[in-house]
């Protein structure tokens, strides 16, 4: 059983910040990809930010320059390093990792899994 734990949102005025951390665990072979996502009430969720095994990252327009994420590969854990936060980025953020595992029955599965999301508000 893998789980994905996100931790740090909160409430903060504009133009603070705010870190987000992400940590998986459980029956892990490898970790692939890694990333953020955040929905906003009335809104699709959308790619905040992925992050491949060896640190390439790729950031939606709205949050490049602002936003920075990184991994540790060691802790099975991503990160992400929110600046100049403005009030369009509240949202719920959820942390998402594509995971390889061994089965019961023998052999491996790469499944993408998903936090439970945390709170950002940004208040104006």
């Amino acid at each position: 059983q893998v789980q994905l734990v996100e931790s740090g949102g909160g409430l903060v005025q504009a133009g603070g910040s705010l870190r987000l951390s992400c940590a998986a665990s459980g029956s892990i072979v490898r970790i692939n990809d890694m990333g953020w996502y955040r929905q906003a009430p009335g809104k699709q969720r959308e790619l905040v930010a992925t992050i491949t095994s060896r640190g390439k990252t790729n950031y939606a327009e709205s949050v490049k320059g602002r936003f920075t994420s990184s991994r540790d590969n060691a802790k099975n854990t991503v990160d992400l390093q929110m600046n100049s936060l403005e009030p369009e980025d509240t949202a719920v953020y959820y942390c998402t990792a594509r995971i390889t595992t061994f089965q019961d029955e023998g052999g491996l599965r790469t499944t993408d899994y998903w936090g439970q999301g945390t709170q950002v508000t940004v208040s104006s």
